[in-house]
């Protein structure tokens, strides 16, 4: 995991990945499945399932995996 500290710094990373958006201050990765459906991390998106992963900002930053930042 890495930590982002800075809002533009993150705002790069979202723009760089296609898989990442903002929800507020929340980055939140969607992976595509025909599962999300039927799972609680599942969201409907422009009419496609996404599995969702949220990034919540905390008094340091956000922390997010490696493969996001590299």
């Amino acid at each position: 995991m890495m930590l982002i500290k800075s809002l533009e710094q993150m705002e790069q990373i979202v723009k760089k990945n296609k898989s990442l958006i903002w929800d507020g201050w929340v980055v939140v990765s969607l992976q595509p499945t025909y599962n999300g459906v039927a799972s609680k991390d599942g969201i409907c998106r422009n009419g496609k399932w996404f599995l969702q992963k949220r990034y919540e900002a905390n008094a340091n930053g956000w922390e997010i995996p490696d493969k996001f930042a590299g």
